[in-house]
């Protein structure tokens, strides 16, 4: 960022320091703008203005390091503080104590401790509201380790199991009701000091990876050990721990560090696990999020976990993880600050480009990314505008995957596509610098680009659930907001003025011809006009046969359309469908990024467009009067679609006019996402696979159309 304003900062400190502020960040956007067209001959002038400005908006920075860095850390805020009104830090944990004089001596604040209990609820609530893929389930044997889960709607109630030194058990109901329903003195803090004991090791660390080292049956008395083989009569397996350290009372041998420090490990995790399934029970719950130092990430220790709660519940209760859970306590003590402010009626996205991702920490596959994931890693968030929302017309929204192909979990597919965009790389960045052919770094600025790009790309081969579960679409948002960061808001911001421009100059002809055909020969034309006049093989004429019969029918109350590409696309493609339809009886949502992404057109971009479009055609003149035609954004600047995260104002709009039919168009929107989405309403999905590796994977050959009418089970 070119510009900081720390506005209230927060840090929680316990053996690491978390650090958490709010910024404004000042970054480049891209504008567009009419022509004053008053007494000119327009005919050879771009169709409008592009400027780019500066735009202040706002980040949360959430940092967390070892307490070794808590001078250089007050050293930082003390740089930056450029808030002259703030006067309170607040602080939350142990480190709110053990740091008191030495951050009000530094920093000349007074430090005000926040209940870690109420912190850590408000953390978890933020993150599960905000951050899709932020809770996992963790699996030994799986290809990746980390299976992430859909967001849920409705985040209450659920079972939070904090294991620090002990354990606490809370249930949450609400944001704000909470209720302590048990816990153990039996935590980590017991692994670590018996451990200690046990092995005279000291470190939490090591003692973990003694333990990942280890075999617990050299210790531990097994089932089989009692009875010679599985207990039948109770359905016991033979190698389930019957007791704890029981072959120590009878062995006569010295133990090895690690296998005592894995019969430790497997008997605090039992116990925990156990404990958690009987309170989830009692209180009829179903989800237990585990977090606390204990965890922190730990394979060994989620394992056990996992395992536990499999156990015990009969598989009916999940373990599941959080991806942020090092954060909890300073996101919640943030929020405390910043009540005034009321954060929560914004949305919040990841910035992929400022945060480091979630790494493998198996202290033997990856000991040099243990020790830099302990010592420094970083989340941030941007603010939304507005708040996000669910599409009101999805079927089941706690089942809905945007994603058509996982590569989290496909090695081969993860593995194409990682490499398609290093190979498209080099491209992206000469665009980059292109687009701004006046500024003296571009070319710099641009190469900056293509490095951290690079880096993420690599960090994903490593590990490929770094951000949650890896797609198409991730990868594709995780290099808008690279460019993003450098300084490039819209590299396509030329050709697609250029691009519109030219389709414009056709709109009157193209509506012309299809006013000359039939009833029936014009609906196919409009239908191939959708596609961009792309090949339209005899599948999908089929298809569309359905749809043909479906428009000899009453006509549509509403139709909510999702556009995609600017210039002939939306112009010779939607413009006409959208007339078409409006000439039926049915109002037209159109809907269009928020900000810009490749080439697709943004809300802004629309608004022109349609304008110019209104000046001549008296059907889109008289709707966009009549309030029949509604422009609307959808709250993304991505090129795929993520019908869970949606402006709210959309949202409005579709049950207010009680939307009937929705059409989403483009590959990057009907294919690469929400190909399998199930909707409550109609729906047309059309595109043209123009990637061969997709078109073999659906079945299809390259440059075949998809063309989906959905009718909903009654």
């Amino acid at each position: 960022p070119t510009a900081v304003c720390l506005r209230n900062i927060i840090t929680l400190s316990g053996s690491l320091t978390k650090l958490a502020y709010y910024s404004t960040v000042q970054h480049k956007v891209a504008r567009v703008r009419s022509f004053d067209h008053s007494g000119k001959d327009i005919d050879n002038e771009p169709l409008y203005e592009i400027s780019v400005q500066e735009e202040i908006t706002a980040r949360l920075h959430f940092i967390k390091f070892e307490n070794t860095y808590i001078e250089t850390c007050l050293d930082f805020i003390k740089d930056h503080l450029v808030n002259t009104e703030t006067k309170v830090i607040k602080a939350t944990g142990g480190g709110a104590y053990k740091f008191k004089d030495l951050i009000e001596k530094k920093l000349g604040l007074k430090v005000d401790k926040e209940d870690v209990m109420t912190c850590l609820i408000k953390g978890c609530n933020f993150v599960l509201r905000n951050i899709p893929h932020e809770v996992f389930a963790y699996q030994k044997d799986s290809d990746t380790e980390f299976r992430f889960q859909t967001n849920h709607p409705n985040i209450f109630p659920y079972l939070l199991v904090n294991i620090g030194s002990g354990v606490s058990i809370v249930k949450v109901e609400s944001e704000d009701k909470f209720e302590w329903i048990g816990g153990s003195s039996i935590g980590g803090g017991t692994f670590w000091g018996l451990g200690a004991l046990l092995t005279k090791t000291k470190k939490f660390d090591e003692l973990l990876q003694l333990a990942s080292k280890g075999q617990h049956t050299n210790v531990d008395m097994l089932v089989k050990d009692v009875y010679g083989g599985a207990y039948q009569t109770l359905g016991l397996s033979g190698n389930l721990i019957a007791s704890s350290f029981g072959k120590s009372t009878t062995a006569d041998k010295e133990f090895s560090k690690e296998d005592m420090a894995k019969s430790l490990l497997h008997m605090i995790s039992n116990d925990i696990g156990q404990l958690a399934c009987l309170h989830a029970k009692l209180h009829n719950l179903d989800k237990i999020y585990f977090g606390g130092f204990f965890i922190r990430g730990h394979p060994v220790t989620m394992r056990t976990i996992t395992y536990s709660i499999n156990f015990f519940s009969k598989g009916e209760v999940q373990a599941l993880f959080l991806r942020h859970e090092g954060y909890l306590g300073a996101i919640g003590a943030f929020l405390k600050g910043a009540e005034q402010d009321n954060p929560n009626q914004y949305s919040w996205g990841e910035n992929y480009a400022g945060s480091s991702g979630l790494m493998s920490t198996s202290p033997d596959v990856y000991p040099m990314q243990r020790t830099r994931s302990g010592t420094f890693d970083m989340l941030e968030m941007d603010r939304l505008e507005r708040p996000l929302v669910n599409l009101p017309l999805l079927k089941d929204p706690s089942t809905y995957i945007p994603d058509t192909v996982d590569l989290t979990d496909d090695a081969m597919a993860r593995k194409y596509w990682l490499t398609c965009f290093e190979e498209a790389l080099d491209g992206v960045a000469k665009r980059a610098a292109a687009s701004q052919p006046d500024s003296v770094d571009a070319q710099e600025r641009a190469e900056k680009f293509r490095q951290k790009y690079w880096n993420k790309l690599q960090t994903l081969r490593q590990q490929p659930f770094a951000y949650g579960t890896l797609t198409v679409r991730s990868l594709l948002d995780t290099r808008e907001h690279c460019l993003n960061e450098f300084n490039f808001p819209d590299p396509y911001s030329k050709v697609k003025q250029k691009e519109n421009g030219i389709a414009l100059k056709c709109f009157q002809s193209v509506i012309e011809s299809l006013d000359s055909l039939g009833w029936e020969e014009r609906q196919f034309a409009l239908v191939k006009g959708l596609l961009a006049g792309n090949v339209f093989d005899w599948g999908a004429k089929a298809v569309s046969d359905q749809w043909l019969e479906r428009l000899k029918g009453p006509p549509h109350k509403c139709a909510l359309i999702f556009a995609d590409n600017s210039g002939i696309d939306i112009i010779l493609g939607v413009f006409p469908f959208v007339r078409e339809l409006l000439s039926r009886g049915t109002e037209v949502i159109l809907a269009c990024n928020s900000g810009p992404a490749l080439n697709d057109v943004t809300y802004s971009e629309s608004l022109i467009v349609t304008e110019r479009i209104a000046a001549m055609d008296p059907v889109i003149h008289s709707a966009l009067r009549d309030e029949k035609l509604l422009l609307v954004q959808t709250g993304s600047s991505s090129p795929c679609l993520d019908l869970s995260r949606l402006d709210q104002g959309l949202a409005v709009l579709v049950r207010e006019r009680q939307t009937d039919l929705v059409v989403i168009e483009g590959m990057g929107r009907a294919i690469h996402t929400n190909y399998y989405a199930v909707l409550r309403c109609e729906s047309l999905k059309l595109a043209v696979i123009k990637n061969s590796w997709l078109a073999d994977r659906l079945g299809g050959k390259i440059f075949s159309v998809i063309f989906k009418y959905e009718v909903p089970c009654k």
